[in-house]
């Protein structure tokens, strides 16, 4: 694959505009979330610039994308969840720290500092802001991080089609248990305000038994 990935000049001026993490973020909060297909497409980064909406996955593959005409490795970390959605994040490295970028429509699961000294610690820094609607907390494991350039054969930047491999490709590989089963039966219910907090934003006709991102 030639060094533009199969890019226009537009999409990489629009993405080179992304130069660090925090306005990847930016950029991914100003979307609309993809409720409207979401879950039935799974947006190329040219996708998601074309048609100006995106969600989790779609987002963090829009990330990934910005990560790497920044520099960067373009690394993705799937959270795995039970009776609830899994949860993808753009995950960087600086000055020896993790941090994330996330595409959410819950208002936890976003923007991460590079301030965590592990995984393990970037992850856990989700399972508060983690629950499903009937306010239970349901993070339960993590992937290690998938270099996206594994996909570069397949023209995952470009491509006119959804890249659902990439989805099918993070939901197949191993993933690494953040509790046992003695604390997951100890796990405190979701509080009033705290779950309310974590829904601020939105959509009101949007809220139901699944959450989405």
């Amino acid at each position: 694959m030639a060094a533009d990935w199969g890019l226009t000049r537009a999409e990489i001026r629009e993405l080179r505009r992304l130069h660090s993490p925090l306005r990847v973020q930016q950029f991914l909060d100003g979307l609309p979330y993809n409720y409207d297909s979401s879950p039935h497409t799974c947006f190329s980064p040219r996708l998601v610039l074309r048609h100006g909406r995106a969600h989790c996955l779609e987002g963090a593959l829009l990330a990934a994308a910005a990560f790497r005409m920044a520099g960067r490795p373009p690394l993705l970390l799937d959270l795995a969840a039970v009776r609830d959605d899994d949860h993808v994040l753009a995950v960087f490295r600086e000055a020896g720290g993790w941090g994330a970028v996330a595409k959410s429509s819950y208002a936890g699961l976003r923007y991460r500092d590079p301030v965590y000294r592990t995984l393990r610690e970037l992850v856990m820094s989700y399972f508060p802001d983690y629950y499903n609607l009937e306010g239970e907390k349901t993070l339960r494991a993590y992937s290690r991080p998938v270099n996206l350039s594994r996909f570069d054969h397949l023209g995952w930047m470009c491509s006119e089609d959804d890249v659902w491999y990439i989805a099918e490709h993070l939901a197949g590989i191993p993933h690494i248990r953040l509790l046992s089963p003695e604390q997951i039966r100890r796990l405190a219910p979701m509080d009033p305000v705290s779950y309310a907090a974590g829904l601020a934003g939105r959509q009101p006709r949007l809220v139901s038994r699944r959450r989405t991102g």
